[in-house]
């Protein structure tokens, strides 16, 4: 199972959020390629970077903390938020980042991660699930739409796509444990890799997942409060 410890960038900043409550942040570093480097340092083989001021703007806002973070660590790094265009990721992936998440775009223009697969290749584009009761949500978690995260998967496998993170917002930054259920049924309805993302709090969490044969697994706050020990999970389930 991949592991991918999580850098979440506001204002330049490395922060949590709480079920994605702007409202609800906290701020871990004001030198977001130090926490890069130090996850690398302790076996983190996979970075997860999210631009949450992106998010909301529809567009990259923290370009030069992504550019400095690529730049400190040899390890692959993938970002999601606020990438809507061809542009934008020809943009990410020109700073160095090895794949792009793209959420909004994919529910509202499911062409569109058909026609980037095709420009990019597979390999570099990533589908971005974020759900509230199955339902996915978008524009930076602020509105939520008709279709259930199911049958976007599904649509998104016809289109090329390997790779999801799937999130369940209700458990986002609560360290109350990865909607595990969900997350097996994703995997094995579309046998992709299937990436979990939300309320990973503990190693027996991290178990459950690899037991339940989830592909990948994303560790934000529990590694920040030292609930994970990353060198460790690093060494249990990846090698």
């Amino acid at each position: 199972m991949q592991l991918y410890p999580a850098i979440d960038l506001k204002n330049g900043q490395c922060v949590r959020l709480k079920q994605g409550e702007f409202k609800e942040i906290t701020v871990y570093s004001d030198k977001p390629e130090e926490i890069a480097a130090l996850w690398q340092e302790q076996g983190a083989t996979y970075l997860h970077l999210v631009d949450l001021d992106g998010a909301l703007a529809g567009h990259s806002v923290n370009e030069e903390v992504i550019r400095r973070i690529v730049n400190t660590v040899s390890i692959p790094v993938e970002i999601g938020g606020g990438i809507r265009s061809e542009e934008a990721i020809a943009s990410m992936l020109s700073l160095g980042v090895a794949r792009v998440i793209i959420g909004t775009k994919a529910v509202k223009q499911p062409e569109f991660i058909r026609d980037m697969i095709e420009t990019f290749g597979a390999d570099r584009i990533v589908l971005g699930v974020d759900a509230k009761d199955g339902m996915v949500a978008v524009e930076g978690w602020e509105t939520v739409s008709e279709i259930t995260a199911s049958c976007l998967c599904s649509q998104m496998k016809e289109y090329g796509i390997r790779h999801i993170v799937y999130t369940d917002i209700s458990r986002d930054g609560m360290l109350s444990g990865p909607n595990v259920a969900y997350t097996k049924k994703l995997t094995d309805e579309t046998g992709l890799d299937v990436i979990a993302s939300g309320g990973m709090s503990s190693m027996e969490d991290l178990r459950q997942l690899y037991e339940a044969g989830v592909q990948g697994a994303i560790i934000g706050k529990a590694l920040y409060e030292k609930r994970i020990d990353l060198s460790e999970a690093v060494k249990t389930f990846e090698l």
